[in-house]
């Protein structure tokens, strides 16, 4: 009985074959019908070439289908969250981790919903209008507030940095790539905590061995003496090591930290910062030049700008070359805000050292970044009187510096000299008839 099934089964299946191939004869019987009869003639030479030629598409069609899905299981089993929205900006399709960072692992594939009212997020929803308006990639970052409908599960949601990098698609779509960074900003979070607090136990004990030090430095009679000052120029690099850390943390921690904000004149403050470096730039037979206004005051911390120019003016001169000059120019620009022009203080610092590498130009602000050896290294290093800027924290201060004064710094290469060229902005100008208003 069993056998007799299989074989009724097999004659179906045969017949259910042949039935096809006569249909899909008649069919091309029928399109080539209206031919001359000597084209029909040779139109029917070409069925069975006709027939594999459907047959490969067939194939086709699967094997992308198959791409297709394999390529939707990668995304959907992807790190990275992933969302694809239409024109109207209804949800179609996101995957696992995209679910999971933005609470909808109730919604289903289903659902056709509008994404504002699964996600309560006007930044993900402008930065997806922005990125089909201009056909053009676009990343956001931003606090990410989920919302729920529970009010006990919002109890227990906590809010987190959400990174999202959209791209356009055809028809109208965009796909957004979704990436929670709370976890690494907290790590950092920790280890500045963990680096801080072994600062401030490190400060006592390199106070007291810098105290030993000076009383040995008094007692012992060269040639043994010059040991002692080797020991105290370490102790204060250290020292000096431990409270750039200190204040680049307390910065970092408080972008918008009380500032002595005053009248400061721009031409004396570099003045100043160059006479306490003069020794220094004088082994090397350096000099430094001005052009610009002669009387320009902007509203600052003079004590944070002193400590800027001396660090931007000490890497100057270490790195620059013998019998060279330092260049400082600065101008006033005018840019239209609002229907009113507000005046902004450009600065730029220009030496004729060695420069920056492209691969470090991004880095240089960054802590403890140690790119390029030519600019790593100088001879001057232990004899820095800046100091800080041989610890690799230099520049990270002056950029949390001149960012918590309103304005901006960047990095380049100069094209003429080649060297370093550091370029500052400030908003806070001021007329010099005002100045003793802010004394």
């Amino acid at each position: 009985m069993l056998l007799l099934g299989f074989f009724l089964g097999l004659a179906v299946g045969i017949g259910f074959w042949v039935w096809q191939q006569v249909q899909l004869n008649r069919y091309l019987g029928r399109l080539l019908r209206p031919l001359t009869s000597h084209s029909y003639k040779m139109g029917l030479l070409l069925i069975p070439g006709l027939r594999q030629e459907i047959a490969m598409v067939k194939q086709n069609q699967q094997d992308l289908q198959q791409s297709l899905q394999t390529y939707q299981d990668l995304l959907d089993f992807a790190p990275v969250g992933y969302l694809q929205v239409d024109e109207e900006n209804q949800l179609l399709w996101c995957n696992r981790q995209a679910q999971k960072i933005l609470y909808l692992q109730s919604w289903q594939p289903e659902q056709v919903r509008l994404l504002l009212e699964l996600v309560r997020s006007y930044e993900l929803d402008h930065l997806i209008e922005q990125t089909r308006d201009l056909q053009k990639p676009q990343t956001g970052e931003w606090i990410f507030h989920p919302s729920r409908d529970d009010a006990a599960e919002m109890a227990t949601i906590k809010s987190f940095a959400l990174r999202a990098s959209s791209l356009p698609l055809p028809n109208g779509q965009v796909g957004v790539f979704l990436e929670n960074r709370q976890p690494l900003l907290d790590i950092n979070q920790l280890r500045d905590r963990y680096f801080s607090d072994l600062a401030h136990e490190l400060r006592t004990p390199l106070t007291s061995i810098r105290l030993v030090a000076e009383t040995l430095q008094t007692r012992l009679e060269p040639p043994l003496n010059r040991w002692v000052n080797r020991l105290m120029q370490e102790v204060d690099r250290l020292i000096s090591l431990v409270q750039s850390w200190l204040d680049l943390t307390q910065m970092e921690a408080n972008p918008n930290m009380q500032l002595q904000a005053k009248a400061v004149e721009l031409r004396s403050l570099i003045t100043s910062v160059w006479e306490t470096l003069e020794p220094l730039a004088g082994r090397q037979h350096l000099s430094l030049s001005y052009s610009g206004p002669e009387n320009v005051w902007i509203k600052a911390d003079q004590a944070r700008m002193y400590q800027v120019f001396l660090n931007l003016l000490d890497n100057s001169i270490k790195y620059s070359l013998p019998s060279t000059s330092i260049h400082i120019e600065a101008k006033i620009l005018s840019t239209k805000d609002n229907h009113t022009a507000s005046p902004i203080l450009e600065i730029n610092l220009i030496d004729s050292g060695v420069g920056f590498s492209e691969a470090d130009l991004p880095h240089v602000f960054e802590r403890f970044y140690r790119g390029d050896k030519a600019r790593t290294h100088s001879p001057q290093d232990g004899n820095s009187i800046g100091a800080i800027v041989g610890n690799g924290l230099g520049l990270a201060i002056v950029e949390q510096i001149i960012l918590a004064h309103g304005g901006s710094i960047k990095a380049m290469n100069h094209p003429e000299t080649g060297g370093a060229w550091m370029q500052l902005q400030f908003c806070e100008v001021m007329a010099n008839s005002l100045s003793q208003d802010y004394s």
